[in-house]
């Protein structure tokens, strides 16, 4: 089963920019949809954004227009672009296939 790895959080100011990397331990053309989750404290873990192909489908309203993936077949990795960074972006995210296993995410606050 090929496994995903989370990196690229830290902190950023509000209005600033992260770029979340997730890396795939095999061919990541195999894999059908790789899903973006955040997990704010105190709160449900929440689904960003689902990418199948080429497409992002399922993108939470709240990211809408700010939030964009690309991903780098020859790397076996996936981006999320993240800009206008607010506050209540603060979270765990996660990246992780259908029936895959949850990694350890990567933090991201924003704060000024």
């Amino acid at each position: 089963q090929v496994q995903l790895v989370e990196s690229g959080g830290g902190l950023v100011q509000p209005g600033g920019s992260l770029r979340l990397s997730c890396a795939a331990s095999g061919n990541i053309a195999n894999i059908e949809t790789i899903y973006w989750y955040r997990q704010a404290p105190g709160k449900q873990r929440e689904l960003v954004a689902a990418i199948t192909g080429g497409a992002a489908t399922n993108i939470a309203n709240s990211v809408k227009g700010r939030f964009t993936h690309s991903r780098d077949n020859a790397k076996n990795t996936v981006y999320l672009q993240m800009n206008s960074l607010k506050p209540e972006d603060t979270a765990v995210y996660y990246c992780k296939t259908k029936s895959g296993p949850w990694g350890q995410g990567t933090q991201v606050t924003v704060s000024s």
